[in-house]
Formats: C-alpha cells, sequence, structure tokens
C-alpha cells in the first residue's frame, strides 16, 4: 500500500480501542519501497550518532547507546522521505482519529536496537518524560522490520489492565538514563507484526520493549504529534517541536525545504 494513498486505513473498532485501552495497530500498511528508503536513512543517522560520540569521547549520549540502542531525531529535516512520511496521508489518518482535526509534529525519533545485544527499556509513559502537566499526544511507532519479541519489539499495557489513563510520575534509573513508571508483573501485550507496521498508542499508555537477542537490526521510526504545543506552564517555555501538520483536517505542513530550517530551543538534547 502506497504510503500516499487516501484508502481508509483506521476503522471504528480501532478508535474504540484507542480510546478504550490506549493503542491500535495497523498491519503492513507502508510500502515496500518506502520501508527501504526509511531503513536506508536509518544506518546514516546510526553513523551520526557514532560521529557526536567520538567527537564528545563517550559511549553514550543521553539514552543513547553505542552498539547497542539508538534515539535519534529530527530526521524529518534532514531526508525527504523521512518528511513525506511523517507528514503524510497515513499519519493524517491516525492523528485524525485520535487527537482530532488539528495536528503538529511534536517529535520523531529512530528506536533502533543493535544486533544481539539491543538493551531493553523500561515500563514508561511516554508523557512521564514531560515533567510538568500536558494534555495526552499520540505515538506511531513504525516498525521497519519484522518485530517479534526475539528482537526486542514493543509491550503494550492496555488501560484496563493497569486502571490508569493518566501521566503519572516515574522515576529515572541513573544506570541507563530510562525513566520507570510502572513496577508491577504484568508482562504486557507484545507487538508481533511484519515490516510496515504501525502500533498507534497515546503518550499516557504503559510501554516498554525487550532486547534484540537476533543477528540483525531492529529498527523503528517514530512520530509523535499533538493537538497544541506543548508548553511548561510554570516557565512558559515549549517543549520540544511544534510543527504544523493538520489545521480543520487540512494538510499545514511547511514543505521539506521549510522545514530544514525549523530549529527550537531542546533541538540537540538526546535526553
Amino acid at each position: 500500500m502506497n504510503s500516499s494513498t487516501l484508502t481508509p486505513l483506521i476503522t471504528e473498532d480501532h478508535i474504540r480501542q484507542y480510546q478504550e485501552e490506549g493503542y491500535f495497530i495497523l498491519e503492513k500498511v507502508l510500502d515496500p519501497e518506502t520501508v527501504e528508503k526509511l531503513r536506508d536513512f536509518s544506518g546514516r543517522e546510526i553513523d551520526r550518532m557514532h560521529g557526536l560520540m567520538d567527537e564528545q569521547g563517550t559511549d553514550v549520549i543521553g539514552l543513547n547507546r553505542r552498539n547497542s540502542r539508538y534515539f535519534i531525531p529530527h530526521s524529518y529535516r534532514e531526508d525527504e522521505a523521512v518528511y513525506n512520511y511523517a507528514f503524510g496521508d497515513i499519519m493524517s489518518q491516525i492523528c485524525q482519529a485520535t487527537i482530532g482535526q488539528t495536528a503538529n509534529l511534536f517529535l520523531d525519533q529512530w528506536v533502533i536496537k543493535a544486533a544481539e545485544k539491543g538493551s531493553t527499556f523500561s515500563w514508561h509513559q511516554d508523557s512521564g518524560y514531560i515533567e510538568f502537566p500536558h494534555d495526552p499526544y499520540v505515538t506511531c511507532w513504525t516498525a521497519l522490520d519484522d518485530v517479534t519479541e526475539e528482537n526486542g519489539t514493543v509491550y503494550l499495557l492496555p488501560y484496563s489492565s493497569i486502571g490508569i489513563k493518566t501521566r503519572v510520575d516515574h522515576i529515572k534509573d541513573p544506570e541507563v538514563n530510562d525513566k520507570v513508571g510502572y513496577f508491577g508483573k504484568d508482562p504486557g501485550i507484545p507487538v508481533i507484526v511484519p515490516a510496515g507496521s504501525v502500533a498507534v498508542f497515546s503518550s499516557v499508555c504503559f510501554h516498554r520493549s525487550g532486547s534484540n537477542t537476533t543477528p540483525n537490526l531492529r529498527r523503528v521510526l517514530l512520530t509523535q504529534y499533538s493537538k497544541d504545543a506543548i508548553e511548561n506552564p510554570w516557565t512558559g517555555k515549549q517543549s520540544l517541536n511544534c510543527i504544523p501538520f493538520l489545521k480543520n483536517g487540512k494538510k499545514a505542513d511547511p514543505g521539506f525545504e521549510e522545514a530544514k530550517t525549523i530549529r527550537f530551543e531542546d533541538d540537540g538534547k538526546f535526553d
């Protein structure tokens, strides 16, 4: 399926599940050509991160750990294929089904686990990484490889399993820089889907990921969208990005060339 198709992807059942449980899954909605383009650029982003690590004389930058796991943002302004996907029809349909007719790109980042030693990621809400009150936003976790429990897929904790639909305070693990918000025993539901699939979940839906025990990379492109700019009510400062995407259900994005010039206060941060 081409990423620019107008074919409806999201059903009433998807919307109901998102509202009641915090997530839904769209299987194999990216066409193979788009998947391959995104895979190719992800490799260049890993090389870029290694270059930054070399410059700083370290193997750890924020949540990034050399040859283990990578969380690399802002590719929408570095590669046109990433831009076209982040501001394309699939994301438009997802945003309108979850946060409404107005949407802004809050963050894009690669979430990659290295072969055979890609580390785990603790139970958290994406909203747990923002330490002030804000409206929930939507996370789109796009698998660029077939994802399994063996290669470190994401596990989701439905609202009904935990009884929480709001943000909770998280505790930072000083050893790995993860923030942790759930310490229970529920293992969650593993997302086992082919490449080109998207796990869609609310920023207040708890999730984690396992380690990659396979000989291959596990590559994911994560894009997040908010209805409005997410601002700290105590300082008035904006958190991360607010790139216009949809207004009244119509595309309002700036285009790739202009997007390349947009910068925000949090640019360059990897934690």
